[in-house]
């Protein structure tokens, strides 16, 4: 499945620079490494039983080459919802939040948050628990820290990960997952999994991995934690009128829903918002020309589970349609994304011309649109924050 969570983004160091790919050496033969991170474990509070999990432990070259493959994620939020937020995942869905009605009835007094949320990470994280990984979880971590790249981070996650076995939730022969040391039916860090996985099964073992109880409501803990806002909403598509500021599409930008209903923004049938006070982003993730969105305080929980706009996007609206919402609109005209390489290039101009797009690594993320948003208002283009050819040619001839 995709690798998404919050924890997934602090390892995708995903670039199309071919600097990346240079090798690196590590002082230390890796037997010898690796017993520096046992005497460090035991120094942290680790007993014998965690420690004799790195006993045997082997570096494995493939993990090293696949993170240093990784491509960059570049689909639009229509490509990449509609192949996400099928039939089939709404069905199971549905199916399973009736099946575990208590444990989400439980989930939510004690959480606040709701069981359609939870059920949208767990379609797209991996497919309701169908495809967790089946590689090695302290093996891949051992070989992450061991490289030059992330020392530190995947350093401190094994370590986790031993406390994770010492606490008694997991045995080591247990730890299979992804790649890069996800874990379980939310695809948890093991740092994560050690400070929000929940006993919700009662049997004194947290299990991630086995125990759908345990993984729904570490799900709503850890949502919980990233600031759910109780009984509130997240997402709502709207209908926007040719007329309308398009500077004020940003998701830094909010305004009461009846300001925005006062500039002409509707709901989808044409008919009017709710009359609320309560604030609000337009959050056009394809621009004016595709579907449009209210974006409520809720939503940034979305993105901080995963800072990919497309991701947060298609997670919430797979909430809402698991809520029972209908389908969005397909927008109002053609949208041609631009493309890995293009997006770099942009990035790259607009860092050079005086605008922060944050990271320049080929992805669409929220410091980019907001540079994008300015740097179309320079040149006199729609200001929708969303990157075109256009604005890409204006910023070459400029």
């Amino acid at each position: 499945m995709f690798r998404a969570t919050a924890t997934a983004l602090l390892l995708a160091a995903a670039t199309l620079s071919s600097a990346w790919a240079a090798p690196c050496s590590t002082r230390q033969p890796f037997e010898a490494w690796l017993a520096d991170v046992k005497s460090e474990a035991h120094a942290a509070g680790v007993t014998p039983r965690g420690l004799a999990a790195l006993d045997g432990l082997t570096y494995d070259p493939q993990i090293v080459a696949r993170d240093r493959g990784q491509g960059v994620f570049q689909q639009s939020f229509l490509q990449f919802s509609d192949r996400m937020v099928s039939a089939d995942r709404l069905l199971r869905g549905g199916r399973f939040l009736k099946s575990e009605a208590a444990t989400f009835d439980h989930i939510a007094r004690t959480y606040g948050v709701p069981g359609p949320v939870i059920v949208a990470f767990w379609g797209l994280e991996t497919d309701f628990g169908a495809v967790m990984g089946n590689m090695s979880t302290l093996r891949s971590l051992a070989t992450l820290a061991y490289d030059c790249r992330r020392p530190a981070m995947f350093r401190a996650e094994l370590i986790d990960a031993l406390k994770i076995i010492d606490r008694g939730d997991l045995k080591a022969a247990d730890m299979r997952g992804a790649w890069a040391g996800e874990l379980g039916q939310f695809q948890f860090m093991p740092s994560y999994y050690l400070k929000y996985a929940v006993d919700e099964d009662g049997d004194g073992r947290r299990d991630l991995l086995r125990s759908r109880a345990d993984a729904l409501a570490s799900a709503g803990n850890f949502l919980a934690s990233l600031g759910w806002r109780r009984g509130e909403p997240w997402l709502r598509e709207v209908r926007v009128p040719d007329t309308l500021d398009w500077k004020q599409a940003d998701l830094a930008i909010k305004h009461p829903v009846s300001v925005w209903a006062q500039w002409g923004v509707t709901l989808p049938n044409g008919s009017a918002l709710p009359a609320e006070e309560r604030e609000a982003s337009l959050h056009l993730p394809m621009g004016r020309l595709g579907p449009a969105f209210l974006a409520y305080d809720n939503f940034q929980v979305f993105l901080k589970w995963n800072q990919s706009l497309v991701y947060a996007t298609t997670a919430a609206y797979l909430a809402d349609r698991l809520a029972g919402a209908p389908p969005i609109s397909r927008g109002r005209g053609r949208v041609t994304p631009l493309n890995a390489q293009d997006t770099y290039d942009l990035q790259r101009l607009l860092s050079a011309k005086g605008w922060d797009p944050g990271p320049i690594d080929g992805k669409l993320g929220t410091a980019t649109r907001t540079a994008v948003r300015e740097a179309q208002g320079r040149f006199g283009l729609p200001a929708d924050s969303y990157p075109s050819q256009d604005l890409l040619e204006a910023l070459r001839r400029n």
